[in-house]
């Protein structure tokens, strides 16, 4: 089987002094190699390629056969690597909270390991008949949530 540790030290030697960041490595019991990558302003498929092709130079596949597939992190799919918090501050994220609370809001800010969302929502003021919109943050682990991900607007 491929070691995963050495294709993230191609994709590594590859992502050196470019905008991209690995989010993730996934490597299957039948040698099927998935590598995802992002990058601020997103992915093209040319540079998709060229990583593909770097790394199939690097592999032997004399030694093992593989399936490789190189792509970017999906739209909309929950946020995997600290860069893609980051990348979305300022934008529209759904959260689900561990006990299956869902928010939607902007995402505030991120400071290591924890992000903030800030999510409007209607409260009650002592004094008047109905409930206003008020913005209150949430703060939150990334481990410590099920999935923050990207709402992207159509």
């Amino acid at each position: 089987m491929i070691d995963k540790n050495l294709v993230k030290e191609i994709v590594g030697e590859w992502l050196t002094g470019k905008d991209y960041f690995l989010v993730d490595v996934e490597v299957s019991q039948d040698n099927r190699v998935v590598v995802e990558i992002d990058h601020a302003d997103g992915v093209w498929i040319e540079d998709c390629v060229e990583l593909s092709r770097f790394i199939e130079d690097r592999l032997n596949r004399d030694e093992e056969d593989f399936e490789l597939e190189v792509g970017s992190a999906g739209l909309g799919q929950p946020f995997k690597v600290a860069q893609q918090y980051v990348n979305h501050i300022g934008k529209e994220v759904e959260v689900l909270t561990l006990d299956g609370k869902k928010l939607k809001g902007i995402l505030k800010s991120v400071d290591g390991e924890q992000f903030v969302v800030t999510v409007e929502e209607k409260v009650r003021v002592e004094g008047k008949k109905r409930p206003e919109l008020q913005a209150t943050d949430y703060s939150f682990e990334m481990s410590g949530v099920k999935y923050c991900k990207y709402l992207f607007q159509v």
